[in-house]
């Protein structure tokens, strides 16, 4: 059995072995075993072309982070506290699995709360007199506590989803009307201003959504535009980070919206180009610049590949904010944005949240999502959920992804091959590490990968290989190389000892 399982572990990560070379140790995960374990070597000769050339210098690398929702907070009450103690120490302790520093927060209830809630639900209540977190008291910064107290230096960012209801033209939270909220139908035409009809199936997240997405734009801002709505709406912010901050939960960065671009029947405010400019330029910038001149805007979260329709926005705004936040197609924008805007800092907001099936093909599509992201320029990487139930399910019939996932009905949680393609990354790329070299997902080969650079002065190079069969692949490393025999479906990193 000891014979059988060094021929394996070798086999999944095997380097032909020529001379005396610097030693690398290996983890792969495959269908089949997560975290297997080999040694490697460098060597004087590569095999084939090298595919990867690590440079001397390149693109630092600032944080790992997830989401913190209430859903994901039903979901890890239904463990002991054994059980919960040891899911937070793997997800956001210094010694952990993915050593999470960062975190996302929501103003106003997301589509994983467990229903929609305001901070502010009095209408006209622009001097904020009834604006409060006590809702979040009892919820989701129960949550953060128990992530606080594995990595007390959490740091926290914030979107809001939508608007309080009467802040908005439809004075509902969706955009649009389902059978799983309350808006009458008749409002739906608000959104193109002409009563087409709208597509039911446009935010499915099944399959491909068209070239184009969303494939028409909303004609007209859903928040209001009247200027006493719009300086409330930016007070919020710096009220919501005043309250965040009493609970010694400190927020360093705010983005006005999540997905503009998705017309939902869930929290969601839908946002033209103009309106986006205006709101950002003339109210939120100025408002945090006075009242806290220490926290980042960024704009975002871009959720469309309508590329002309990001530059403007981004143009309008390049001397007001810091960052860009994307995140769906909004990734078809990176390499374009990274040229035209190098001054500003790129981030991935929230890793994609797949369809409830929790398998082995959701796995491997986050760990193309992290190599994609972080090799087109992005410094900042976010999970969306970190656990649920079951498969996911919304109270809003969503069903979604999570890193954990737990059997409400035997009360036992597994960690899903996503947890493993995040931990293939994160544990071993620390903040301060640079990206020295990249390889896009080759759709013919089937392989990825790129490299980092540690403030320790050593390598971490990851691979990926998606194709059915072995795949050869050589990375050069200084004057060394790594010749590398990937297995079918197979996640690897490589850490230089």
């Amino acid at each position: 059995m000891s014979a059988m399982k060094t021929m394996i572990s070798a086999a999944l990560c095997l380097v032909s072995a020529i001379g005396s070379a610097q030693t690398y140790t290996c983890y792969t995960t495959t269908p089949d075993g997560a975290w297997r374990q080999s040694r490697v070597k460098a060597q004087g000769k590569a095999a084939s072309t090298p595919v990867l050339r690590a440079g001397a210098d390149g693109r630092e690398f600032l944080a790992w982070g997830t989401c913190f929702n209430e859903l994901d907070l039903d979901a890890i009450s239904m463990l002991t506290e054994g059980e919960r103690q040891k899911i937070m120490h793997d997800l956001f302790a210094p010694d952990g699995d993915l050593r999470f520093t960062r975190g996302r927060l929501t103003m106003n209830a997301n589509d994983y709360s467990r229903a929609w809630y305001s901070c502010d639900t009095v209408p006209g209540d622009f001097s904020l007199e009834h604006f409060n977190i006590e809702h979040d008291k009892k919820n989701v910064i129960r949550l953060i506590k128990m992530a606080q107290e594995q990595q007390p230096a959490l740091t926290f960012w914030v979107s809001p989803w939508s608007p309080p209801a009467w802040m908005k033209v439809n004075q509902d939270y969706p955009v649009l009307s389902s059978r799983w909220n309350n808006q009458p139908k008749e409002r739906d035409a608000f959104l193109f201003g002409d009563n087409a009809a709208t597509d039911p199936d446009e935010m499915k997240l099944q399959g491909e959504r068209g070239n184009k997405f969303p494939r028409r734009l909303a004609t007209q801002n859903y928040f209001i535009q009247d200027p006493r709505y719009l300086q409330a709406y930016a007070d919020m912010f710096c009220r919501f980070i005043d309250l965040y901050a009493e609970e010694n939960i400190p927020i360093d960065m705010v983005m006005y919206q999540n997905e503009a671009y998705s017309y939902t029947p869930y929290p969601g405010c839908a946002w033209t180009a103009d309106g986006t400019i205006r709101f950002n330029r003339d109210y939120l910038a100025p408002t945090l610049a006075k009242k806290h001149p220490d926290v980042k805007l960024y704009i975002g979260t871009f959720n469309t590949n309508r590329g002309d329709y990001v530059d403007k926005i981004v143009s309008g705004l390049a001397d007001k904010v810091q960052g860009v936040g994307f995140q769906w197609e909004g990734r078809e924008n990176l390499d374009f944005m990274r040229e035209k805007f190098p001054q500003l800092h790129l981030i991935q907001s929230e890793s994609e949240c797949g369809n409830g099936s929790m398998d082995w093909n959701a796995g491997e599509h986050t760990f193309f999502l992290l190599n994609e992201y972080i090799g087109r320029g992005c410094d900042e990487y976010y999970i969306w959920n970190f656990i649920l139930p079951d498969n996911g399910r919304s109270p809003w019939d969503w069903r979604q992804n999570a890193l954990i996932q737990v059997d409400s009905k035997a009360k036992t949680f597994r960690y899903t091959p996503e947890y493993y393609a995040v931990k293939h990354f994160s544990r071993f790329v620390e903040p301060g590490s640079r990206m020295v070299a990249f390889l896009p997902f080759d759709d013919a080969a089937g392989t990825q990968g790129i490299v980092f650079l540690r403030p320790d002065g050593k390598h971490v190079v990851i691979a990926g290989n998606r194709s059915d069969s072995r795949k050869e692949m050589t990375v050069k490393v200084g004057k060394r190389f790594l010749n590398l025999d990937l297995a079918p479906h197979s996640m690897n990193t490589l850490v230089e000892k």
